[in-house]
């Protein structure tokens, strides 16, 4: 488009193309980094249950007195990496939310940004994963 001035402006096609390219990238990171909390969350869940149960088992024995009173120690530390684990989990918790948060904020921000558009360009192309509510 041509103004008097001799200002060219863009096709909005190619504004909207740019737009969505861009909001695609975003959204897989998202999905990326979201991916890699939960991997963590669940390895870190399974060795939480075994430590604990490690732990359940050593007090146990000690309680009937087939392990000796000098694995406190043991116990202690076993202890200690289950309230660890505990708090990065609920950690990887938050972050996961926050991902979750980030996600549908983009989504909002591709939403609004269509709402100018024709229907047949809005649904022409959408970052990865997103959803129409």
């Amino acid at each position: 488009m041509a103004s008097i001035f001799g200002f060219r402006s863009r096709d909005p096609a190619r504004d909207r193309q740019a737009d969505i390219a861009r909001l695609d990238r975003l959204a897989k990171l998202f999905e990326q980094i979201s991916a890699e909390i939960a991997a963590e969350k669940t390895g870190l869940e399974s060795r939480y249950r075994k430590t604990a149960t490690n732990a359940a088992f050593l007090v146990e024995a000690m309680e009937n007195g087939s392990a000796s009173e000098k694995r406190s120690s043991e116990v202690s530390a076993l202890t200690q990496s289950i309230l660890n684990c505990e708090r990065r989990i609920a950690a990887l918790s938050r972050q996961h939310g926050l991902m979750k948060e980030l996600r549908r904020s983009l989504d909002m921000v591709f939403d609004a940004g269509g709402e100018s558009d024709s229907a047949a360009t809005a649904d022409f192309a959408k970052p990865a994963g997103a959803s129409r509510a």
